[in-house]
């Protein structure tokens, strides 16, 4: 059933501390009050209903914007990209739906999936990339515009089309840079082998060049670029050969250079029939140095769990070797995967504030009727020299509680992290509790406030085990 015109804008919700549909069976371990700040309205048949998965966020000045998958179809996609929007720095949210994109929203796609959050500066307006699935034109990548500061977006402007996969979007916010206004989507071609491919606009979205790639071999998916002051863009990505690798542009996206080894990857499969991948999460400090965040089991002897681990550049082709985030002790029983890592980005080198979200098991060896999901925090205010004490976030919730694909339970392929200048890290992630009978209960959630970043003592003084285990295979899914 297509949702009215007015709920396809936005619908405000207060900022309510969460206490009665979805606390009793989440907010038991955790240690941070949340605020709802979306919910799925759709009634369409082929989704699984009351459930949003799969958040990314951006934050500018006082306005956050997060998107999302609403309603999660298990074949691939959604039943819409929903977004929620803060124009006072967290305080309060408003809801929305993005038109044009489904049948739901008067769109030509049966599904849409992978949602990206960008703001272009120069051209004040805000950016949303997803992928339409099941369209006339295969899997296309969209862009939808907003020029009101994130409270209603417009029908999506097709940005490239084909069998395509794992977008992701930014723009070049630095006023002294060669190619200020420039925004980058990423992409690969599923049948293509799921070769890499980049576009450029220079017009706030509304037009984009040429497909271009990367030099050389430059197979994989899941890249995030970001963009240093300077205006060179930097994409880490997640290789079909169990390396995290990463390219360059120095001309504003007029070509693109050859892949670079960040590090290889030794991965755990996590548990439960979970849909989890060691997908990369890239941020960058206002000096231009890029962190890139992983879940890698190198640092435990025979690969029982995953890290979080991170490395940084601040040229985009040398790469530090990764460290561990020490979020607890590598004989735990913990496995920590999905990270989406913010930085501060008024901050940098060794006063870099950097806060780091992560979904975990207490106990890796579980099963899927006995794991329990929770959400982490971590923050270091010296460029992750060091670590503060872990925080729950919510959890635990069992794995029946969130959506079913073809790859296993799902909350999302990636989260993120946005962290205000000079503020407060701002994650808004997938919460749920007991299915309602065949209805489930899961909408996304912020930190109420958004979490301090406090840093601590907490340091990494493990050195890396041998990288046994074999990685899991990189598979291309909506």
């Amino acid at each position: 059933m297509p949702l009215s015109r007015k709920l396809l804008t936005a619908t405000v919700l207060p900022a309510i501390v969460v206490g009665g549909l979805l606390v009793s069976a989440t907010s038991a371990s955790a240690n941070v009050a949340v605020t709802q700040v979306s919910s799925d309205p759709f009634t369409d048949a082929q989704a699984q209903h009351r459930t949003e998965v799969e958040p990314d966020t951006f934050a500018f000045g006082s306005t956050i914007v997060s998107a999302f998958q609403v309603g999660r179809v298990s074949g691939g996609g959604s039943s819409d990209i929903g977004f929620a929007t803060s124009t006072d720095g967290g305080t309060t949210w408003t809801q929305g739906f993005l038109p044009g994109t489904t049948a739901n929203t008067g769109g030509p796609c049966g599904q849409i999936s992978d949602a990206a959050v960008a703001f272009d500066a120069k051209h004040n307006v805000w950016l949303i990339s997803s992928l339409g699935v099941n369209c006339p034109s295969g899997t296309p990548v969209f862009t939808s515009r907003s020029t009101d500061g994130g409270k209603t977006f417009g029908n999506p402007v097709t940005t490239a089309t084909g069998s395509l996969d794992k977008n992701w979007i930014v723009c070049d916010n630095t006023t002294t840079s060669p190619f200020f206004g420039n925004c980058y989507t990423q992409y690969d071609i599923t049948s293509s082998g799921d070769s890499i491919r980049m576009k450029t606009s220079s017009d706030g979205g509304l037009t984009w060049g040429p497909a271009r790639a990367p030099s050389g071999t430059h197979t994989g998916l899941g890249g995030q670029p970001v963009v240093q002051p300077n205006g060179t863009v930097v994409v880490p990505y997640l290789s079909l050969n169990d390396q995290i690798r990463s390219f360059r542009s120095t001309n504003g996206g007029a070509s693109w250079t050859s892949t670079v080894q960040v590090a290889a990857i030794s991965h755990h499969d996590a548990a439960g029939g979970l849909r989890e991948e060691a997908l990369p999460s890239a941020e960058i400090d206002s000096a231009g140095t890029v962190y890139v965040a992983w879940s890698d089991c190198r640092f435990r002897s025979g690969c029982p769990s995953n890290d979080i681990v991170l490395s940084k550049s601040a040229n985009g082709t040398t790469w530090t070797s990764p460290a561990r985030v020490p979020i607890d002790v590598t004989t735990s029983t913990v496995d920590h995967f999905v990270p989406g890592i913010g930085v501060d980005p008024s901050t940098s080198g060794t006063s870099a504030r950097i806060g780091l979200t992560y979904y975990f098991y207490p106990n890796a060896s579980c099963i899927a009727a006995t794991c329990q999901l929770d959400v982490g925090f971590i923050s270091s205010t010296n460029g992750g020299t060091s670590w503060s004490t872990a925080t729950q976030v919510a959890g635990p919730m069992n794995l029946s509680w969130i959506p079913n694909t073809s790859q296993g339970r799902m909350f999302g392929d990636y989260i993120s992290t946005s962290v205000r200048a000079g503020g407060n890290a701002f994650p808004i992630v997938p919460i749920a509790s007991a299915p309602s009978g065949s209805t489930f209960t899961m909408g996304m959630f912020a930190p109420t406030g958004g979490l301090p970043l406090t840093g601590g003592a907490r340091r990494n003084a493990d050195t890396p085990a041998l990288q046994t285990a074999a990685s899991q295979s990189v598979v291309t899914a909506f």
